[in-house]
């Protein structure tokens, strides 16, 4: 897996290393049940603290890309590859909304609304 962040990137540092995890899973550098390097591994590669890259790795987790699990390090979920450009246009989604004024409830209401 070869990851790299680009240093001209505005966004946070975690952002940048769950992106460019995100991105080596939907190119299927990495794929599911695949697991993925240490996060202090990562953290040498990517030259950034560990802690960063555990909060990138954390926030993958919440949506549902990766498996954290004890003894067996952290794997790419099943089906992680087909969610990872589901999850990207939510995001896009949410920071369009907020973008025009629109919070996270209305969105939902409208996403609700819809047939």
């Amino acid at each position: 897996m070869l990851l790299r962040l680009d240093k001209r990137d505005t966004r946070p540092l975690h952002e940048q290393v769950a992106g460019a995890i995100r991105r080596a899973i939907a190119e299927g550098e990495c794929l599911p049940g695949e697991r993925l390097p240490s996060a202090r591994d990562l953290s040498q590669v990517l030259d950034v603290n560990v802690n960063t890259v555990l909060r990138g790795l954390r926030a993958l987790r919440d949506d549902g890309l990766l498996e954290f699990r004890r003894g067996r390090g952290v794997t790419v979920a099943g089906g992680a590859d087909q969610r990872s450009g589901l999850v990207e246009r939510v995001h896009a989604l949410v920071s369009d909304a907020a973008r025009l004024g629109y919070s996270r409830t209305e969105l939902i209401e409208m996403i609700r609304g819809l047939p």
